[in-house]
């Protein structure tokens, strides 16, 4: 089976999409470091009406809670602006590609109508890798590649 056929042909939606965590744009920075919090997930979607309309990552709060720390002000002022966002139908080699080459943990992932209907991260493509090579996985030692600086044995 060559697994570089999966990638092509699996799509995002395979991946098991998180539900996303959604905030309106003139929530407050507190209340979205709330809702992280409670959510435990390290990105918001800032939406109006269920339309994505940007994002919020720990990253952005932590850059902007570092040079300025204004808790009251409104998320819109430090969300990306139109994020790039998979399609359910997407392939999962597009989201790999797009997540290891510009450095995305998380993408939404929305509907024609720029919908938002969850979040692709790092933990749904590992899940996705280990339902297909269970084997491989789970019987790797913990250090698969160690090599030992002694000699053992008498």
């Amino acid at each position: 089976m060559d697994f570089q056929l999966h990638l092509e042909t699996d799509t995002v939606e395979q991946a098991s999409p998180s539900p996303a965590v959604c905030a309106a744009p003139e929530e407050s920075i507190r209340n979205v470091l709330r809702l992280l919090r409670e959510a435990q997930t390290g990105a918001a979607m800032v939406c109006r009406d269920e339309k994505l309309l940007g994002l919020c990552t720990e990253r952005d709060l932590v850059r902007y809670l570092a040079s300025e720390g204004n808790l009251g002000a409104s998320v819109s002022t430090i969300m990306v602006r139109d994020p790039v966002a998979l399609q359910p139908q997407d392939s999962l080699a597009t989201a790999i590609t797009l997540m290891a080459g510009r450095g995305f943990r998380q993408l939404p992932v929305v509907d024609a109508a720029g919908r938002i209907l969850g979040v692709l991260n790092a933990t749904g493509i590992l899940h996705y890798l280990v339902q297909h090579f269970p084997k491989v996985v789970y019987t790797l030692p913990p250090a698969p590649h160690h090599k030992t600086s002694e000699r053992e044995g008498a």
